[in-house]
């Protein structure tokens, strides 16, 4: 079977945690810290992985929401996917990743949004790269306030 790929992006970290991440492109050039609750010295203007991992989970999300209401012929409207990324140490004393989604579908009826988040959650690639892996819980909205 052949895989064709849709898009590659590649990004370098130099420096860790407290360093910088800048992608080949030179679109994505960030200053990185280690924050506060890990020790580090949380310099102003600075961002950390679990920040990254949360903005592109949540873009991804979004879009595969869109996409899932379209199929279904569904007027999410302006949708609005908050990611809240935690870094703890598990059971076994790892450190480890948990996610928490919550989705603002405004518009659309509660068990409507919901099926279309539960699709899109099946679909998404960063839910499918994490699913098995790490804790992802969803909270699905159709409030119109939160969407601003």
């Amino acid at each position: 079977m052949a895989t064709t790929i849709l898009h590659s992006a590649q990004a370098k970290s130099i420096g860790g945690r407290d360093g910088r991440i800048e992608s080949t492109d030179h679109v994505l050039n960030l200053e990185l810290t280690m924050p506060r609750s890990l020790g580090g010295r949380a310099r102003e203007g600075a961002t950390n992985p679990e920040q990254l991992f949360a903005a592109g989970y949540a873009a991804c999300f979004g879009n595969a929401v869109i996409h899932i209401a379209r199929q279904v012929k569904v007027n999410v409207g302006d949708i609005s996917v908050d990611a809240q990324v935690e870094l703890f140490m598990n059971e076994e004393n790892l450190p480890t990743l948990g996610v928490a989604l919550q989705a603002n579908l405004p518009g659309v009826d509660q068990a409507q949004a919901e099926e279309i988040v539960e699709k899109a959650h099946h679909t998404c690639p960063y839910s499918r790269a994490t699913r098995g892996n790490i804790d992802v819980k969803l909270t699905v909205t159709t409030d119109a306030a939160v969407a601003a």
